[in-house]
Order: structure tokens, then C-alpha cells, then sequence
């Protein structure tokens, strides 16, 4: 009986900042468009390295973060200028 290709996948352990995800893959994940992935990198909320000057590649330490400002943003009804006061109380009250 032959194994399918699930079986055969390995785990492969990933820093949490290892820049691997595209922009496209972090908008497909959370299911946002694409234009507030680039707002929030204009606005400097978020800013993933860039491959070769033009690619985004972000880490899981950046979709997190990503995936709580579109929280913010989408199920909130957060503005950009809000999500920075909110984002930034919150890294000041961090241990």
C-alpha cells in the first residue's frame, strides 16, 4: 500500500523570526485584503524585511502581530491612528 504525501511530509522547526510567509500567504491566512497588510507596513506598524527591495517576507512573530491589528481593525472598527495609541499602551504596560 503506498503512503500518501501527508505521511511522507516532515515537521520542519521554524524561529518565530524567520521571515518565510509572502504577503500574499499572511492575507490568504487571515483572510484580509491586501491593501491593509500595506497600510500597516506604510504606516510602520509592521515592517517585514524586504527580499531583494521589493518582496515582503514576514515571520510568525510578524502574523501574530498582524493577526491582532486586523483584529483591531476588522471586528473592533479600529482606525490606523487608533491601532498606534492601542498598540503602543500596550507595549508601555508589557513587563
Amino acid at each position: 500500500m503506498r503512503k500518501n504525501k501527508m505521511e511522507e511530509f516532515t515537521e520542519v522547526p521554524i524561529d518565530n523570526d524567520e521571515a518565510i510567509f509572502t504577503t500574499s500567504v499572511i492575507c490568504k491566512i487571515l483572510s484580509m485584503p491586501h491593501h491593509v497588510l500595506k497600510q500597516l507596513d506604510k504606516e510602520g506598524i509592521v515592517t517585514p524585511p524586504r527580499k531583494k527591495g521589493k518582496i515582503r517576507l514576514y515571520s510568525k512573530r510578524e502574523l501574530k502581530k498582524v493577526q491582532k491589528c486586523w483584529k483591531y481593525l476588522n471586528e473592533k472598527k479600529v482606525n490606523i491612528p487608533g491601532l498606534k495609541i492601542i498598540l503602543e499602551m500596550e507595549k508601555k504596560n508589557k513587563p
